[in-house]
């Protein structure tokens, strides 16, 4: 681990309470882990112990009124939105029991249905007497632009802030943001243009007043980027210039290095972040789970730290920015880090999640045989790039009267159809019709395809779509909050209500810089301070020795998850077939949660299993073609079916269900389903 201090305060301890719904109930006996001291019963100082096999939720606190710890809840009274969230935020049995989801054909795209998963309330145990315990009035989980803009903001305002990542602080998703950054910078532009184009490409679920709220932030976010010292593309004028993309009416998106705006944003706020002194960072340090009080507020996090040890830290506001999923598909334009920790994270910590069967697949993403994948920018496909299949036929202006500038789902599906249609394995962009030299224009993408053989002035550069965004996400308001009070999520894992059922490219670090800068400072407003005391938290269930022989193959189960889901929950889906995937993988996660060893690869694995079944329970229950969600068996639009999926998490089972698009997207109406 790097670990890097700035002026953070001193660690201490804290307690565990249990006790049902939102107060503390009576506190269990019994012992913590092997080899722990005695239980609170035996020691008033230990404080209390979660134990998940009766019917109680662990938490940390509450805490004494001795402590100083302030109760209240985000920007409002304690209690305020305590009816309002899965109850105890967290889940309350062993673990989630496994049956095969049954549908019907016909349903009220309204009506609210109960499910089950195959899903640990949590990952591990923890003794806080026995493990390292680091304060801060704020954690920031993730380092790219989202979390970056958040830890900055929230430091500005003089809280202290941890930021964890689990690879190095500039190995994120935005640094492999090839296109640009979408913000109204001129006046031939408008607000009122970049909110239509937004709201046309999101097919309906976009939130026009969220929409409004981002695109307005979007030339603060810029200046500000400006001031941390990131350098954009200028024209002669020495002015920003401005280029188009698929989905914008305006030449809005500002670029770096042509194709290297991610790494560009990234190196400016990784300097920021750094010379911080209120930013303590912690690097390959993975975030397990979010730990909340009795009445579901979140106060930390549990970590494993490079040893391998666990260590815990302790934070009265908690900001989820950790990308997204693409890792669970085979094809994928994200890096490997992009597992879905923030979604299955903070689901396990009670937070609603929205509109998850919407993952966006990038139409360009270089495609050689053996070799990684590469995104392809759709800058490319803005200068001029035309997409050809085998026989060098151009397909796109058949597809969309827009062709190649047509919004990504639209690309994605013609170019799958026409490999499809022609047997081949991938199609071909074209960039001799492009103004310039591609070579200048595109020098990441002229470097990576040159030691391959191709020059992509003259030859046909091989591409197929890629896994690229999770649309979806944790719900939350225009500041970040989900219903969990303590909880924020920012970036790729969030679902603010800007994208509806597509997103349009370069409104995601738009969104990110935007959400980011707004969670950190409304954190900082209500970061507690204080103290808390000693916990245990036992482990959700006793897990099984594997028998000789039988021990699960992590690598195995990750490879057989990102095909399964390229197969059956991919670019074309239908039901049947759905309905398959999440059969496979309740089975795949009851078996890694009994007996694959405790690593890295098995959390993340585990996280990924998390968001892949989401992604499945969310995708069947939309029966219609929508943005980036396209079923065969219900290949049309339909109007009744214009709301968000919502899956809320409790007990042992949650509730799926169909919510209107409004104005202002609600984030703590989410009622528990009772167990079953």
């Amino acid at each position: 681990m790097r670990w890097r201090r700035g002026s953070g305060k001193a660690a201490c301890r804290f307690s565990l309470l249990s006790g049902g719904g939102s107060g503390p109930g009576v506190p269990p006996g019994g012992e913590g882990e092997e080899g722990a001291a005695p239980g609170p019963e035996q020691d008033p100082n230990l404080g209390w112990v979660l134990d998940p096999n009766k019917s109680q939720t662990g938490f940390l606190g509450p805490t004494p009124a001795r402590s100083g710890i302030s109760r209240a809840s985000q920007g409002g009274a304690s209690g305020a939105k305590s009816a309002a969230i899965p109850v105890g935020g967290g889940f309350r049995c062993r673990g989630f029991s496994v049956e095969r989801l049954q549908w019907r054909r016909a349903r009220s795209p309204s009506e609210v249905e109960h499910y089950e998963l195959g899903l640990e309330g949590r990952l591990l145990s923890v003794d806080s007497r026995r493990v390292p315990l680091y304060r801060f009035d704020l954690c920031v989980i993730g380092s790219g632009a989202a979390g970056s803009a958040a830890a900055l903001a929230a430091a500005e305002a003089g809280v202290e802030v941890a930021v964890v990542t689990k690879a190095g602080l500039s190995e994120t998703n935005t640094v492999h943001a090839q296109g640009g950054m979408a913000a109204v910078l001129t006046e031939e532009d408008s607000v009122e243009s970049h909110v239509a184009d937004t709201l046309g490409v999101g097919c309906g679920l976009a939130e026009p007043d969220r929409v409004e709220s981002v695109v307005r932030g979007g030339p603060e976010a810029v200046r500000w980027l400006l001031e941390l010292g990131a350098r954009f593309d200028r024209g002669e004028d020495g002015a920003l210039q401005l280029l188009r993309e698929g989905g914008h009416s305006r030449a809005r998106i500002i670029h770096a290095g042509g194709d290297a705006t991610g790494r560009e944003i990234q190196r400016a706020v990784r300097g920021a972040v750094e010379r911080h002194p209120n930013i303590t960072t912690f690097e390959h340090v993975l975030v397990l789970d979010v730990l909340c009080d009795p009445d579901g507020r979140a106060q930390g996090v549990l970590v494993r730290m490079p040893t391998g040890d666990r260590a815990v830290i302790a934070a009265g506001q908690v900001i989820l920015a950790s990308g997204g999923a693409g890792q669970i598909y085979r094809e994928t334009t994200n890096p490997a880090i992009a597992t879905g920790d923030g979604v299955a994270i903070g689901f396990r910590a009670g937070a609603v999640v929205r509109d998850l069967e919407f993952v966006q697949f990038h139409p360009t993403m270089l495609y050689i045989a053996g070799a990684a994948r590469v995104l392809i920018s759709e800058t490319v496909r803005g200068a001029g790039g035309i997409l050809r299949d085998r026989s060098g036929v151009r397909f796109m202006e058949d597809a969309h009267p827009a062709a190649e500038l047509a919004p990504r789902d639209v690309v994605s599906r013609a170019v799958f159809r026409r490999m499809v249609d022609t047997g081949d394995t991938n199609c071909y962009l074209d960039l001799s019709r492009v103004e310039g030299d591609p070579h200048q224009l595109f020098p990441g993408i002229s470097h990576i395809c040159r030691f391959f053989g191709i020059d992509i002035a003259t030859d046909p550069v091989p591409v197929r779509p890629g896994a690229h965004y999770l649309v979806g996400g944790l719900e939350v308001d225009e500041d970040g909050r989900t219903c969990v009070p303590g909880l924020w999520a920012a970036g790729e894992c969030a679902s603010s209500g800007l994208h509806g059922a597509n997103r349009m490219g370069s409104n995601s670090l738009l969104e990110a810089l935007v959400l980011g800068l707004r969670a950190g400072r409304e954190a900082a407003r209500v970061a507690p301070g204080g103290g808390l005391r000693n916990f245990i938290v036992r482990p959700p269930r006793d897990r099984q020795a594997a028998p000789a022989g039988m021990e699960v193959n992590v690598q195995d189960v990750t490879y057989s998850l990102k095909s399964l889901m390229w197969r059956e929950l991919g670019i074309e889906r239908d039901g049947p077939s759905m309905e398959e995937a999440c059969r496979r993988i309740e089975l795949w996660t009851r078996a890694v949660q009994e007996l694959a060893p405790e690593e890295p690869a098995t959390f993340e694995l585990i996280n990924m299993l998390t968001v892949a079944r989401l992604v499945g329970i969310s995708a069947r229950h939309r029966n219609e073609s929508r943005g980036v969600h396209y079923r065969t068996d219900y290949p049309e639009t339909r109007e009744e079916c214009r709301r968000h999926t919502r899956l809320t998490p409790c007990f042992a089972h949650g509730k799926i269900e169909s919510v209107e698009v409004t104005d202002s997207a609600p984030v703590t109406d989410a009622v528990p389903a009772t167990s079953a």
